[in-house]
């Protein structure tokens, strides 16, 4: 059908008249003609075609919409606060102990009762909470910062390093976890919770150097690497502007699923004496001293302990959450 043809001043419309094609002409409104002038908007005709959402962004849309994930990062915003100004919602000293009221059940200003020694209950669970988060946050970190560069580093350039690094990462796979810290955390005599984070990153770098590696190959073998490589771009620019913005996606995912784990890992070890030490106020530290007294005083190991299961399975929910929105296969 052939296009219709404007008859008469083009300037104003106000009675533009169109052919029909049929030998005929109509009328059109103002709107109509420069309707025909302009065409549709949209690539159907239906509007503004709408600027397309990255993976973040329709990640973000997703999160915000996930209950879980809204759920899971109130319960870690508070712990957070709490571990920050622990003093908000706990008045007293998690240090002060008196044997007079030692197992003693719950009483007023004292809802959670008494451990063993004699300490209160709510005092100690609160502080503990700043020494878990510390600890699971910089482990994570120092986990997520390390592995990501040796990984990635090995899978840009493969070759002989490459080769290297999985034998290494094979290595410390071998080893297992609970047993290397008593090996290696038992000639440790500091109280402080930088030789649990150091051991923490030595031995859980190797996963996420897998990840990162992973997904630089994947990454590095897409069109627009090759067109940057062909237009002249260095290594780094490639590395930085390129690659990592679309292979940190897994790393986030693992990385913090695995600060619960961390944060699970630092209770075992404490637990088991070769962790954290006294006077550090620790949820493990504070499980250990209660076992002994389970069936005088259970209100001492439970507290503790449901504080770090709770802490724990939101930072795994937060993982999953965030793993759901950024893997687009489950969309």
């Amino acid at each position: 059908m052939p296009e219709p043809q404007y008859v008469g001043d083009a300037g104003a419309p106000e009675g533009a008249i169109a052919a029909t094609g049929m030998g005929g002409a109509m009328d059109l409104a103002t709107s109509e003609g420069e309707t025909l002038e302009k065409g549709p908007d949209g690539p159907h005709g239906t509007g503004p075609s709408e600027k397309p959402r990255s993976l973040w962004s329709d990640a973000w849309l997703d999160l915000r919409r996930n209950p879980v994930f809204i759920i899971s990062s109130l319960v870690i915003l508070f712990l957070v606060v709490i571990s920050i100004w622990p003093s908000l919602i706990a008045s007293g000293n998690p240090l002060k102990c008196d044997l007079a009221h030692a197992q003693q059940g719950s009483s007023p200003g004292h809802p959670f009762g008494y451990d063993g020694q004699g300490c209160d209950v709510y005092t100690r669970t609160v502080y503990g909470a700043r020494t878990s988060v510390t600890v699971g946050v910089c482990a994570t970190l120092g986990v997520a910062i390390l592995g990501s560069f040796l990984g990635g580093l090995a899978g840009f350039f493969g070759g002989a390093g490459d080769s290297v690094l999985s034998r290494i990462t094979d290595v410390f796979f071998a080893i297992p976890v609970v047993l290397g810290g008593l090996v290696l955390l038992s000639v440790v005599t500091s109280s402080t919770v930088w030789p649990v984070i150091g051991f923490m990153v030595l031995l859980g770098w190797p996963q996420i150097s897998r990840i990162a590696r992973g997904s630089v190959i994947t990454a590095k073998q897409n069109d627009y690497v090759q067109a940057a490589r062909a237009l002249g771009a260095s290594n780094s620019r490639m590395m930085l502007r390129h690659i990592a913005p679309n292979a940190v996606a897994p790393v986030i995912v693992v990385a913090t699923i695995a600060l619960g784990t961390y944060i699970a890992l630092e209770a075992t070890l404490s637990y088991l004496g070769v962790g954290l030490k006294p006077p550090t106020v620790s949820w493990g530290i504070d499980i250990s001293a209660a076992s002994p007294y389970i069936r005088n005083a259970p209100h001492a190991l439970l507290w503790p302990s449901g504080a770090l299961a709770v802490t724990v399975l939101a930072f795994i929910m937060l993982g999953d959450a965030v793993r759901d929105a950024l893997d687009p296969k489950l969309r």
